[in-house]
This record gives C-alpha cells, sequence and structure tokens, in this order.
C-alpha cells in the first residue's frame, strides 16, 4: 500500500536526507513491540514514509513525529489517515526548540527513531543534554555507530559519546538490521540501540564539568590525561598531580581506557579543584 502511495505521489528518495525506508510490517512491528507500550507518548524522529508511524500510532497512546522533507506530506497524510492519534510536524528537529519539543507531550514520552548518519551524532547529544522528560530513546543507526554508543572502555570504538551516554542511561544494541531490509538499500548494515535514562545513575558533583571532561580526554586520543586536562581546562602541573593522586590515576594514562566512574571520579575533582 505504502509503495503504491509513494508511486501515485511520484516520491523521489533525497540522499541528502539520507532517506532509507522499511516496508515490512512484521519486522516494524517486532521493534514497536520491544521498545514501546500502549501508555506510551511517543517522539518519532523522521516520519519517512509513514510506515513505523503508522506501527506506533497502533501500540501507543499518541506519537508526534519531527519529518523535514515536506514532499512527504501528501504521502503522510495519506498513510496514516487512519490514525488521529498521530501528528506530524514538517520541521527540521534540529532547529525547535527542546520546549518547543516536549510541550507535545502531557509528560513523560519516549523516542523512536531511525537516523540518518549525519544528524546520528547531534540529534543523541540534543537530547542528552537538554531533554527534561525523555525515558528512553530507542534509535536505528548504522552498526557501527551502534558499536560506538555501546563500547567498552580501551576499544577502538570507545569515544567521547560513550561515556557521555553511559553516566546518564544504559545502552545497549536490542536488535541488528541487514541492509536489505531498507529501501533504497544502503551500502551498509544497521542496528537498534535502546538508551533507557537513569537518573542519578553516578553521584556527579557538576554535569557541565562531567561534560568538560569527556570532552578533554578524547579531544586528542594519543594524548595523556595530563596533556589533555592541561590544555582544556588550564590547570597547573600541580593540580593535575593532586587531581591524578586523589583518583589513583597516573597521568599518563590516555583517556580512551578510562570507564565512566573514573571519568566520574576525575570530574569531581577537576569541580572541587576549580571551585577552591
Amino acid at each position: 500500500m505504502i509503495n503504491q502511495i509513494l508511486k501515485d505521489n511520484n516520491f523521489k528518495f533525497n540522499k541528502a536526507y539520507g532517506q532509507n525506508f522499511i516496508f515490512d510490517k512484521n519486522f516494524l512491528k517486532s521493534i514497536v513491540d520491544m521498545v514501546a507500550t500502549k501508555d506510551d507518548e511517543v517522539l518519532e524522529i523522521g516520519a519517512g514514509a509513514g510506515t513505523l508511524t503508522s506501527m506506533l500510532a497502533g501500540s501507543t497512546k499518541k506519537v508526534v513525529s519531527y519529518e523535514i522533507d515536506n514532499n512527504l506530506q501528501p504521502i503522510l497524510n495519506e498513510a496514516l489517515k487512519d490514525y488521529p492519534n498521530a501528528q506530524v510536524i514538517f520541521k527540521d528537529i534540529m532547529k525547535v526548540q527542546m520546549s518547543e519539543i516536549e510541550g507535545n507531550f502531557q509528560g513523560d514520552y519516549i523516542m523512536v527513531a531511525n537516523l540518518p548518519y549525519y544528524i546520528t551524532t547531534p540529534i543523541i547529544f540534543k537530547f542528552l543534554e537538554n531533554a527534561k522528560h525523555l525515558k528512553s530513546m530507542s534509535i536505528m543507526v548504522q552498526l557501527e555507530v551502534a558499536e560506538r554508543l555501546t563500547a567498552k572502555p580501551n576499544t577502538k570504538d570507545y569515544g567521547a559519546i560513550t561515556p557521555a551516554i553511559d553516566y546518564r542511561a544504559n545502552a545497549k544494541i536490542i536488535k541488528r538490521v541487514g541492509r536489505h531490509m531498507f529501501t533504497p538499500a544502503p551500502n551498509v548494515d544497521s542496528a537498534i540501540v535502546k538508551i533507557d535514562f537513569v537518573p542519578n545513575k553516578f553521584d556527579i558533583l557538576d554535569t557541565h564539568t562531567m561534560d568538560e571532561t569527556i570532552k578533554a580526554l578524547f579531544a586528542m586520543r594519543r594524548k595523556t590525561i595530563s596533556n589533555n586536562l592541561k590544555s582544556h581546562f588550564g590547570l597547573s602541573q600541580e593540580s593535575i598531580q593532586t587531581i591524578c593522586n586523589n583518583t589513583n590515576i597516573l597521568p599518563t594514562t590516555r583517556g580512551e581506557t578510562l570507564d565512566t566512574q573514573t571519568i566520574v571520579n576525575l570530574s569531581n575533582e577537576i569541580f572541587k579543584i576549580k571551585n577552591m
């Protein structure tokens, strides 16, 4: 049905928006069953042809979907005509204030999104740093990105985004998705990552300092934490030595080897030093 609607409207896939749609209803239903319940209010990013949107609307309380491509409007009007609890807003969500986004919901909500590569990291950080009522993010991303989001310390995939997520939430890959499931088929496989937010997961004195500590540690991967912290925070060598002593970390350690708890410990010591 959706394929026919696309043909009737002479729709052409836009590479600039990273458009790759999934039409398999059984597959989409399996995703919805894993990530949403009937009482959930859902934020969807990228309605596409409305296949996942309609499945979500049929299984949850409410769906608000942001779609950047206005050419999809007649297609979505047709695809969602039987779902009064589904609303599509034709805006670039990266340009929308968080207060406006969260104003669409009565309280807590979940996110479900099939994210193109170019917008994955900006979207994640926008919501990590600014959302106040988001319970979980279930995002379909390129497999290599999924592996970065859930990586362990001292591995090639471990980067700044990993502890940035981990100190706020629990993230895991819940399903791998072959490239053949998409139309048009991309060049790589994908995976669905579920990120469940956990309030006060770690005892952090100041989240801004924590975010800055993560940025500092991963700014230049091959440099030691001593060099990275010194250049980022303008700390003296004496202060860095004190911080390392208090956290039982060698100044010659590299940031990519540190787990989230250790980074939290560093951040707290940096905050204390800078606020003495």
